[in-house]
């Protein structure tokens, strides 16, 4: 639900204005027409999200005092590669919409790593009160090292060399346990962690800026889970089939596209593309697991 939520807050002002290509154009100095309907917008979509989420979901679950949770071993820290994710995500895009109104870049940064810290901690905060979950400091830690990824390169780089991305395919376990994992499309894409890739994707051009390589071409590393269908065990015995299934880590090597590197020059379209960042494209890949290496000739 809370990734839901989160990548509706990257979309929400995603393709705003793209038939008025001034849109795109950063003010030279600050407009504060822009400014203020940009922070008008980001804390109407804060407040109106979590509100929404506190009435779908929160509402429903048995509340407790405050509390804390431990779950930093559980589903092979998938879940935490999804904070990390998420958090960087919404700090590189904070971070462009300010710097749209023409703030300082380094205030524009602050201003994203604040934002994506908040916003991510309000959810640990309705976690903290639920008898279920708790407040996560492993949660907070994946997202604080997110953020810290994307204004780390902003400071020292001045750009984006390491690129956090996402990818999912449909897998065979969410049928094996669909109330877990998921019995339709959207809550596999949600739940299933078998069927998700979380990708750091870089190009040896952004590092090596007179090697001839192409910036747009990178290497991607993925981390993804196979046949893990509870949360903190490694075993499962299916009691349909009594087959049993344990858990494993996976790490695929494949190559992928920085959209925000091609060379487009109309500005209008530069700024729609890049968006296509947020995930991974298909591309021939290498699965490394405990018993063993093979390959895909399509990985998703």
């Amino acid at each position: 639900m809370r990734i839901l939520i989160a990548l509706s807050f990257l979309l929400a002002f995603s393709f705003t204005g793209v038939s008025q290509r001034s849109f795109f154009e950063h003010s030279d100095t600050l407009n504060k027409k822009r400014a203020i309907s940009i922070s008008t917008g980001l804390v109407t979509f804060w407040a109106g999200s979590m509100i929404g989420l506190n009435q779908v979901w929160y509402s429903k679950v048995e509340k407790s005092k405050w509390h804390t949770f431990d779950d930093s071993k559980n589903w092979l820290q998938m879940d935490k590669f999804g904070h990390f994710y998420i958090a960087y995500q919404e700090a590189q895009f904070t971070t462009d919409l300010y710097r749209w109104t023409g703030l300082d870049d380094k205030k524009c940064a602050l201003i994203g790593a604040g934002v994506s810290i908040g916003y991510q901690t309000t959810f640990e905060l309705f976690d903290a009160f639920s008898a279920d979950w708790g407040f996560s400091w492993s949660d907070v830690a994946a997202n604080t090292l997110g953020t810290a990824t994307y204004a780390a390169q902003s400071y020292f780089w001045d750009e984006q060399r390491i690129i956090p991305k996402f990818s999912y395919s449909p897998t065979e376990f969410a049928a094996i346990r669909p109330e877990v994992l998921g019995s339709t499309f959207t809550e596999s894409l949600l739940k299933d962690y078998n069927g998700q890739t979380y990708w750091l994707s870089f190009s040896p051009g952004t590092f090596f800026k007179n090697s001839g390589i192409p910036e747009w071409a990178c290497f991607s590393v993925g981390y993804s889970s196979h046949a893990k269908l509870v949360g903190n065990e490694e075993y499962y015995l299916d009691p349909e089939t009594n087959f049993g299934y344990n858990s494993q880590r996976e790490l695929v090597l494949s190559l992928d596209i920085d959209f925000s590197k091609l060379p487009i020059k109309k500005p209008w379209l530069k700024a729609i593309v890049k968006h296509f960042n947020y995930f991974k494209l298909p591309f021939p890949a290498l699965i490394i697991r405990n018993d063993g290496i093979s390959g895909r000739g399509l990985y998703y």
